[in-house]
């Protein structure tokens, strides 16, 4: 029925963007440490990107593998979701299987979910909030953070239905084979400086980061 002249015309839903912050692995390039741990601003990693996603005002979630009494202490206070991942030990995919699970009966059909490594030191607010409301205007895409040459990067944000995908993924993989099953559905958007493409694995990532 069509709506009358003083009739009120129901609002667009709009969409929410779950971070999901995967922190379940086990560091296991760094030799001995704990990369997550690592001090960057007089802060642990963890904790820095942690409060970069909850900066953007939408909900976060990360992943951590039992008995990680110190990346729990590192996030101690913050309004965020934890989700035990007891098969870490599996790889990275389980992150992002228990990690959307624990998401997927709260979405609505347009949300998104941002992935977001948690070993990457550069993100800002900014950018994140940036990538949100771009996804939000056009929410059909997978929108990817990259280097302002437009070479490929982090985080990425994908629609509700690439979800059951996600959740199919195994081993070490993440989510490369759902981008590259729709290649005409991603979008690389350059975000500022190295942000998209820096990430600390090893003790010499950290000492470059460092000295630089």
């Amino acid at each position: 029925m069509a709506l009358g002249c003083g009739a009120e015309r129901p609002e667009a839903v709009v969409p929410t963007v779950h971070i999901l912050i995967p922190a379940a692995g086990s560091s296991s390039r760094m030799r001995g440490a704990d990369k997550l741990l690592q001090t960057v601003g007089r802060k642990p990693l963890l904790r820095r990107v942690a409060e970069t996603a909850l900066a953007t005002g939408a909900p976060v979630a990360v992943t951590l593998p039992p008995e990680a009494d110190a990346r729990r202490a590192a996030l101690a206070g913050l309004p965020l979701r934890l989700v035990e991942v007891r098969d870490a030990a599996l790889g990275m995919s389980r992150s992002l299987v228990r990690g959307i699970a624990a998401l997927d009966p709260e979405a609505g059909p347009a949300d998104g979910v941002m992935i977001l490594p948690a070993d990457m030191p550069g993100f800002t607010p900014a950018a994140l909030s940036d990538l949100i409301a771009r996804f939000r205007a056009e929410p059909g895409l997978i929108l990817r953070g990259g280097g302002s040459e437009g070479q490929p990067g982090h985080p990425a944000i994908f629609p509700r239905d690439f979800w059951s995908a996600l959740m199919q993924v195994s081993g070490d993989e993440g989510g490369r084979s759902v981008l590259r099953a729709q290649p005409d559905r991603v979008r690389v958007i350059p975000l500022p400086g190295r942000m998209a493409l820096l990430d600390l694995d090893t003790p010499e990532d950290w000492a470059d980061f460092r000295r630089s």
